[in-house]
């Protein structure tokens, strides 16, 4: 990829483009006890210099042999081509499984089939796009708020939650939520603040009896959670006995069939699924946006071509069609800050990757946090440049390069309605207010709590346009 300086955005040196913080990059291996302190910490911390430079390492480490892919064509190999040579790792499995249970995130084999065919449906593009009047009444909803909101310090990532939260009552649990939304996004981020740090005895491969830190601390939040999930189901399969249900995706997924067996999910599956939709859709989202902020709040030159974009966009509603370098923002935003920073998989059976070998039950890391950064791969890779995802350049980036939401059979399936949601959202909350970040803040940099977040959160002030 190159940098074209000529580009109106680009009307300054490279050298003087936003580049975040980010922790310092490792030279020298961590020792064993080094190493489980900075991966519970924050795991982002653990990665080498040689990670952004190289397209594999191969080493023995803590969990054996781990292999880290970042050349594009073999990133196919192990997801795409090969793909029934790998399955997700038990570590991944032991994090996400108890609050969200087997759904599409945790499931394998036939099970993961028959929940991805049953659930594809409601996420097809004509089902997305339908849902852009809902969107939009969520954003014009945060856009008032914040007008209310001039010259205060706002926390912006307890703002993009609420918002988030209110796009997942329009269109997924149309007949609200049950308590209050603050309480259950609160709920999700004590959650995943719980049980993403890595525990030395899932690293070592203790059976799950033994009790972990993290999941003890989690099962108040994880119990609420459940809560609200249980009655969702409840009322709504009662309304759809005695009543015409909203076709919504709540309903869409209780109703859901198999298309090969006609089957519906089992009541484990559609609970495991509606824990997943809420935690991770709105989560993966609200930070999206949160660093999106972040990164105009640095840049004046893509804050003001954004602006001009929202307002030639005209009153009412927006059309993602009419807001191309507004979606740039978000896709960038995710590139320096993947919603989720790596993806793992374990060899069921040996493949190689030329000379590399990958042993039967050795772990294989595709990190979009390092991918995203890769210096193979992209030009000033540590700068914010939104241009890079615009009509005309976007199509120049290599396919497995850039994957804020996976690849292969087992790609986000709510990708599209995510950078849907994120984009619409973004512009309505840019028609009203600017964010200016305090000059006493604390550095904003990324914490690995199995989504990235900013460490010391991101209160900024708020100044209404116009």
């Amino acid at each position: 990829m190159s940098t074209d300086l000529s580009d109106p955005v680009q009307g300054h040196a490279a050298a003087t483009r936003f580049r975040p913080p980010v922790p310092p990059r490792l030279t020298q291996p961590l020792g064993l006890l080094d190493f489980l302190k900075a991966a519970r910490r924050n795991p982002i911390t653990t990665w080498a210099d040689a990670h952004f430079r190289l397209p594999v390492v191969a080493a023995e480490g803590v969990m054996g042999r781990i292999t880290v892919v970042s050349e594009p064509s073999l990133i196919r190999q192990v997801l795409i081509d090969n793909a029934e040579r790998y399955r997700k790792d038990d570590l991944q499995r032991r994090v996400l499984a108890p609050g969200l249970g087997n759904g599409l995130l945790s499931a394998e084999g036939d099970e993961w089939r028959l929940q991805r065919r049953t659930l594809a449906p409601i996420f097809s593009a004509r089902t997305v796009r339908s849902f852009e009047a809902a969107m939009n009444a969520a954003g014009a909803r945060i856009a008032k708020r914040l007008r209310r909101r001039d010259g205060m310090r706002v926390d912006v990532a307890l703002e993009m939650t609420r918002a988030t939260l209110d796009v997942l009552e329009r269109t997924i649990f149309t007949q609200g939520l049950p308590g209050d939304p603050d309480a259950l996004g609160w709920a999700i981020t004590r959650f995943l603040e719980a049980v993403g740090p890595i525990d030395p005895l899932d690293v070592f491969g203790m059976p799950d009896f033994i009790p972990r830190i993290g999941r003890l601390r989690a099962r108040p939040a994880g119990r609420y959670f459940a809560e609200i999930v249980d009655e969702l189901i409840t009322r709504r399969r009662t309304l759809m006995e005695t009543a015409e249900a909203p076709q919504d995706l709540l309903t869409l997924l209780l109703a859901a069939q198999d298309p090969e067996t006609g089957n519906g999910l089992t009541d484990l599956a559609v609970r495991a699924n509606i824990a997943t939709f809420i935690a991770a859709g709105h989560e993966t989202t609200a930070n999206a946006l949160t660093w999106a902020l972040y990164c105009l709040s640095q840049d004046a030159a893509a804050q003001e071509q954004v602006e001009a974009e929202i307002d030639a966009a005209g009153e009412g509603d927006f059309a993602l069609d009419a807001l191309p370098f507004t979606r740039a923002v978000v896709e960038e935003g995710m590139r320096l800050f993947p919603p989720v920073p790596f993806l793992s998989r374990q060899a069921v059976e040996p493949d190689r990757f030329g000379r590399i070998k990958v042993p039967k039950g050795s772990l294989v890391l595709i990190a979009p946090w390092v991918l995203h950064r890769h210096h193979l791969l992209w030009d000033e890779p540590d700068a914010f440049m939104p241009e890079r995802f615009m009509p005309g350049r976007r199509e120049q980036i290599a396919r497995f390069t850039y994957l804020p939401f996976g690849a292969g059979p087992r790609v986000c399936i709510g990708q599209s309605f995510s950078v849907q949601e994120a984009t619409i959202l973004l512009a309505h909350v840019l028609r009203v207010v600017r964010f200016r970040l305090p000059p006493d803040h604390p550095p904003v940099t990324p914490l690995h709590r199995v989504t990235l977040r900013p460490e010391h959160g991101l209160r900024m002030d708020a100044e209404v346009r116009g």
